[in-house]
């Protein structure tokens, strides 16, 4: 082999894991672009928000929970 050929195999290796070292290491996000999902799973009083509500917002967050939830009760019975 060349010198030449023996560069671009190696550009093509080096590519190649770069490219599959990205998606290895890249965030999980859920649908919702949660990036720290996992946290909470671990741990789910490190999510609980402790501060004031501003009107309505309480109820939304609330709902929004709820649908979150259900969404996720039906993935796990999809399994």
């Amino acid at each position: 082999m060349t010198i030449q050929t023996l560069s671009r195999c190696g550009i093509a290796i080096f590519l190649a894991a770069l490219a599959s070292g990205c998606s290895w290491t890249g965030s999980k996000t859920s649908d919702h672009g949660d990036t720290h999902g996992n946290q909470c799973k671990a741990n789910p009083s490190s999510c609980m928000y402790e501060g004031h509500y501003e009107p309505g917002e309480r109820g939304y967050a609330e709902q929004e929970a709820k649908q979150l939830n259900q969404a996720e009760s039906e993935k796990m019975r999809g399994w």
